[in-house]
């Protein structure tokens, strides 16, 4: 077969594509029409609507097969209860039809995705909580240690020690209480000397005057500020296995009676025999010098480690 339109001798021959060529036109092929024809004159037309069969003469429609039953199937381009159509249209095409330029479809998750913003401001408002208690906390923790040292009491106590001084002086608190002397800070006359064999002192170091019984033997302590002129109460800390007695002096005078110095524990280890004995007598304001010493006619057989004062009459007890 040679190029161009050499005519149709079968069915099969016929070329749907003759009207492009001069020949085929001189000949009468027509493009198609809207009855669906093509070709030239009297030319056998195959062409029929998509799935459109014929059976005896008859044009029907393709069926389906649902659960036993025939349903019959739409035309395409045909609308509920409406012929088929025989041309398809685009919906672009009609008046009203499907939109031209695609749209964006609308955020379905707009207002009510999660609320960032409520949970930043709610993270950000337990971070503030959690560091105004910090701060809280710490600071009622420095209130409590500032009150703490307020309520530290300045009242002499049989357990508080004096700091050693060389002049063997203390100074009085406003109450007139001076607290405990240790014995390294008393003046020793007589042949007395310092020793800590004996366990129980309770001056620094467990320091305490020994070699107190012989005549002349003794301890002077000089106290500063004494507040007013009045009664007072001296205490002496010592050791004392059997019952013994010292010469007070106050300011170089002779008490009236001497210093009760007995073994109140009963113990006869010194180590466990340590107490605390007093006597009441007059002071004057400003300087005062308080003395034990062994004289004639006393026993002094003891460990002395403390003296201390307190303004008014009172006991080991108070």
């Amino acid at each position: 077969m040679t190029p161009g339109d050499n005519g149709a001798s079968t069915p099969e021959d016929d070329d749907p594509f003759g009207y492009l060529y001069a020949d085929g036109q001189a000949r009468g092929a027509q493009p198609p029409s809207g009855s669906g024809g093509y070709g030239y004159p009297n030319a056998v037309s195959r062409v029929r609507p998509v799935g459109e069969r014929t059976y005896g003469g008859q044009q029907q429609a393709p069926q389906a097969q649902y659960g036993g039953q025939t349903i019959p199937q739409q035309q395409p381009g045909a609308g509920y209860g409406q012929p088929p159509s025989a041309a398809y249209q685009a919906p672009e095409t009609f008046p009203g039809g499907a939109p031209t330029s695609r749209q964006a479809p609308p955020n379905p998750g707009r207002g009510r995705g999660p609320n960032t913003k409520g949970l930043l401001i709610g993270a950000i408002a337990v971070v503030a909580a959690v560091v105004i208690g910090i701060s809280v906390a710490m600071m009622n923790g420095n209130g409590d240690d500032n009150k703490a040292s307020d309520q530290v009491s300045t009242s002499p106590t049989q357990s508080q020690s004096a700091s050693p001084s060389p002049s063997s002086t203390s100074s009085a608190s406003s109450s007139g209480d001076i607290a405990p002397v240790d014995a390294k800070a008393l003046r020793l006359d007589g042949g007395a000397t310092l020793a800590s064999d004996v366990q129980g002192a309770q001056a620094d170091g467990g320091i305490y005057v020994t070699n107190l019984n012989q005549t002349g033997a003794g301890v002077t302590w000089t106290v500063n500020g004494i507040p007013s002129d009045g009664l007072y109460t001296v205490f002496a800390h010592y050791s004392a296995v059997t019952d013994s007695t010292m010469t007070l002096k106050i300011n170089g005078k002779e008490f009236g009676s001497k210093f009760p110095l007995d073994n109140y524990t009963h113990q006869s280890d010194p180590a466990k025999a340590w107490t605390t004995s007093y006597t009441y007598p007059t002071l004057t304001k400003g300087t005062n010098t308080i003395s034990l010493s062994c004289e004639s006619g006393d026993s002094c057989d003891i460990l002395l480690d403390q003296l201390w004062v307190k303004q008014g009459k009172h006991t080991n007890k108070s």
